[in-house]
C-alpha cells in the first residue's frame, strides 16, 4: 500500500468492506461498539496493546503478548486492517503504531473514527463480532518506529531531531501531572496533541495545510527526526500517526513516555 495514503474517510471505508481478508477492529469503549459499529468490527479493548506494568504501563508488550494478540484476531501477512475508535482515534492510532512495529503496512484509518461515519449516516452493526483466530510465527519487532529512553537520551540537543510533547501545556511546563517528578524532556517542544483535532468536522484531523502551518512554526519540518511522547504513548500516537498522514518520513514513537522518564531520577528534566 503506498502510504500516506492510509487515512481514508467513510465514503472509501465503504468501499472497502466489499474487500475480501479484511480485519475491522473497533477500539471504542464496550458500551458504545454495542450500540453501533462497522459491519464486521471486531471490538478489541485497548489494555491489550500496551504492558500495563509500572512505571511505564504504556510500554509495548512483548513480542509472545503481539503474537498472542494478532493470531487472535485473526491477522496474517495478506490481511488488510480497517481501524478507528469513539474517541478522535488515539485508541485506533495506537493500533496503527503497533502495526508497524510488527511491520504489517496494509491499514487503513477511519478519519473522525465511528463519529464521522456516523455523522454522514453510514450503516451501523450491533451485532457483535468474533475473529477467526489464525496460528502464524513470522513476526517480529521492527526497531525503526521505536525509540527507548537511552536513545532519547543519546539525541537529547543533538540538531536534526526533535522531541514533541503532546500532552496539554499544565502538564509540559510541570503545573500539573502524574508521575514522580513534574516537567518534560530537556529540549522538547509542545504540541498538544488536540491541537490537530477538527471538533467541529467529527474529531477528523485538520486539513493537511493547517496542520503543516502549525508544524513549521514549532521548526518542525520532514527533514528532522520526530519523536513524539506524552504520558504513556496514547495521545501522542495519534501526533505519530498525524506527522505519518504528512509524509514526515522519520518519526518514532516513544512508548514509555513521561510515566517512564518522570519516573527515573537519574534521567534529566526541565
Amino acid at each position: 500500500m503506498n502510504q500516506p495514503s492510509f487515512l481514508i474517510e467513510p465514503e472509501q471505508a465503504q468501499a472497502l468492506l466489499k474487500q475480501e481478508k479484511l480485519l475491522i477492529i473497533d477500539l471504542s469503549r464496550a458500551e458504545s461498539y454495542l450500540q453501533h459499529h462497522l459491519q464486521g468490527a471486531v471490538n478489541l479493548n485497548y489494555k491489550h496493546l500496551i504492558s500495563g506494568l509500572l512505571p511505564a504501563p504504556g510500554a509495548l508488550p512483548g513480542l509472545d503478548r503481539l503474537n498472542a494478540l494478532f493470531d487472535a484476531l485473526g491477522l496474517q501477512q495478506d490481511t488488510t486492517v480497517l481501524v478507528y475508535d469513539d474517541e478522535g482515534n488515539g485508541k485506533a492510532c495506537r493500533f496503527i503504531w503497533t502495526l508497524d512495529v510488527i511491520g504489517h503496512q496494509r491499514y487503513y484509518m477511519l478519519n473522525g473514527g465511528i463519529h464521522s461515519w456516523l455523522d454522514e449516516g453510514y450503516p451501523i452493526s450491533h451485532d457483535a463480532c468474533r475473529p477467526q483466530p489464525v496460528t502464524t510465527t513470522l513476526r517480529s519487532l521492527h526497531d525503526s518506529p521505536r525509540a527507548g529512553k537511552d536513545y532519547i537520551l543519546s539525541i537529547i540537543g543533538r540538531p536534526g531531531h526533535i522531541l514533541l510533547d503532546t500532552r496539554s501545556l499544565g502538564e509540559y511546563n510541570g503545573e500539573r501531572g502524574g508521575g514522580f517528578r513534574r516537567g518534560h524532556i530537556p529540549g522538547a517542544m509542545h504540541f498538544d496533541w488536540l491541537q490537530a483535532m477538527d471538533r467541529h468536522n467529527s474529531l477528523r484531523y485538520l486539513p493537511d495545510q493547517d496542520l503543516r502551518d502549525k508544524l513549521e512554526v514549532l521548526g518542525i519540518t520532514p527533514d528532522k527526526e520526530i519523536i513524539p511522547y506524552c504520558y504513556t504513548f496514547h495521545r501522542s500516537s495519534h501526533t505519530y500517526v498525524m506527522l505519518k498522514h504528512l509524509g514526515y518520513p522519520n518519526v518514532k514513537g516513544y512508548a514509555g513516555s513521561w510515566s517512564e522518564w518522570g519516573s527515573d531520577p537519574d534521567l534529566p528534566i526541565e
